[in-house]
């Protein structure tokens, strides 16, 4: 088994990916960017003696990324696996969300992965070996407000993802990326406030926590999202896009369904059109009563 990286790894999908990765021999080097949040996988790793180090990592930070790579380099003289995980949340009408605020988002969950990416991949390049998972989202594959800065992200870590994966295949580097739809995270499981009917965007806003919040009442557990992962280090899976989730295929295949014009579309959709839409195909339902 290898040596792993993971990325935030303080909650959610990558704590749970270091700790699977783990329990399948790996030794993994969990990065965070507070060690002070790392309590919970210390106790699951130290319960069950899990080859589990820990790393202080700032995805955002040129020098926290080369630092920390260039040290497990040294130490273990390769590394075979990097999972980027690390990544922030933000949703909102494009015209009314700050573009420092779009900055922020674009800084961690694409130029982070990014600089992680660029950190590994010498290496692995010399070593003809590697696996590289990026951790997107369905939001990646489907555009719906208002999703907009978090869309714009993802979609950039997804084109990003597919260029590698062709850049390095002759370099038996194996790249691929895996895309959650709604998973019981505290990034996604946090309050959503519905802004006051007056808002412009009150309708969509409106939709999409109610989708939220009916989709979390028969909750995927970033534990499912970690097996994907896992498989897919493992040579268990070969695909280059693996949605994941009880709605993360179903999701990508409401916008396959449709024309862009008819996706377009959606957004003139009466309350009562668009839940019987999302119902239809992902089986959820949206309770907007």
């Amino acid at each position: 088994m290898g040596i792993a990286v993971v990325t935030g790894t303080s909650s959610g999908i990558g704590l749970a990916t270091a700790v699977t990765l783990a329990r399948g021999g790996h030794t993994v080097f969990a990065g965070m960017r507070n060690l002070a949040r790392g309590g919970e996988l210390r106790e699951i790793a130290s319960k069950e003696k899990l080859p589990i180090n820990f790393a202080q990592l700032d995805v955002d930070n040129d020098s926290s990324v080369d630092d920390t790579f260039k040290r497990i380099l040294a130490e273990c003289g390769h590394i075979d696996v990097l999972v980027n995980n690390a990544g922030i949340s933000g949703g909102g009408p494009i015209e009314l969300v700050p573009i420092s605020v779009f900055r922020q988002i674009m800084e961690t969950n694409f130029f982070g992965a990014l600089r992680c990416i660029k950190a590994v991949v010498p290496a692995m390049r010399q070593e003809k070996n590697g696996c590289i998972v990026d951790i997107t989202s369905v939001a990646g594959q489907l555009g719906m407000s208002p999703q907009g800065p978090y869309a714009a992200s993802k979609w950039a870590l997804e084109g990003l993802t597919e260029c590698l994966a062709q850049e390095l295949s002759p370099f038996n580097v194996r790249v691929a990326m895996v895309e959650p739809g709604v998973i019981a995270t505290p990034m996604t499981t946090k309050p959503r406030p519905v802004p006051p009917s007056d808002n412009p965007y009150f309708s969509p806003i409106r939709r999409m926590v109610a989708y939220f919040t009916a989709s979390l009442k028969n909750p995927t557990s970033p534990f499912d999202v970690a097996k994907t992962v896992s498989d897919i280090v493992d040579g268990k899976s070969s695909k280059l896009r693996n949605p994941t989730g009880n709605d993360g295929a179903q999701l990508i295949q409401w916008r396959k369904s449709k024309t862009d014009e008819e996706w377009v579309s959606l957004g003139r959709a009466s309350d009562a059109e668009w839940v019987a839409d999302a119902k239809r195909i992902t089986g959820v339902e949206a309770d907007l009563a």
